[in-house]
């Protein structure tokens, strides 16, 4: 379990391809490694990664063909950069919103814009996505935690903050770049647990259907 909040920036050593999986090593920047272990895990671009493999300043993990076909992982060089997150301990402060590390889709940059000294970014979400992805409510892109602003459609708006433009790989996003996309894990839950009702809903969520669901009173 991850926070979206990132701790350094990385960069792609190497990229070893090993059938239709890939191994990647990753310079891990001002990443504190001294407390990971084999088997630990570290977010990396927001795809929860296995460390198999540990450097004085990088760590090696495996990438299976169905995450490489289902992330931005198909696409990057040895030189791009990614955001890095250490799974989260007890005592962490969650800081941005519950993350799994499990990319659901990739979405694509639509229209960058300077707002004052924060980034505003317009992107286009998966169709099948979109219902998870509500105003005001959280979502992870490249494996940081943002809060929409705003949403037409499959589209949404983000507004990046100078910190966190200067903290992630977010600054150098531009029209065209493709970024994974993982939807708020509650939202996907709740509708696991609507579809599971022994009552089939026909006219959507209403207010009587909530309280027999349980999550209301």
């Amino acid at each position: 379990m991850f926070t979206g909040i990132i701790e350094a920036v990385g960069t792609l050593r190497k990229i070893e391809r090993q059938g239709d999986d890939i191994r990647l090593t990753v310079a891990s920047g001002k990443l504190d490694l001294t407390d990971v272990r084999l088997g630990d895990s570290i977010a990396t671009n927001g795809v929860c990664l296995t460390v198999v493999q540990l450097l004085a300043d990088a760590y090696a993990a495996d990438v299976s063909a169905e995450t490489v076909s289902l992330t931005g992982f198909a696409h990057y060089a040895v030189g791009t950069e990614v955001n890095l997150e250490k799974a989260v301990t007890p005592t962490t402060r969650l800081g941005g919103h519950m993350v799994s590390g499990h990319v659901d889709g990739i979405a694509s940059v639509e229209q960058r814009v300077m707002r004052g000294q924060a980034i505003e970014f317009w992107l286009a979400a998966p169709a099948e996505l979109a219902r998870y992805i509500a105003h005001k409510g959280s979502i992870t892109v490249d494996g940081v935690s943002l809060t929409v602003n705003e949403v037409d459609g499959s589209r949404f708006r983000l507004t990046i903050v100078p910190h966190t433009a200067g903290e992630t790989t977010l600054v150098k996003l531009k029209a065209g770049d493709r970024v994974n996309l993982e939807v708020d894990l509650i939202a996907r839950y709740l509708e696991r647990l609507m579809q599971a009702s022994p009552e089939p809903q026909k006219d959507g969520v209403t207010m009587e259907m909530l309280a027999r669901s349980g999550f209301i009173r």
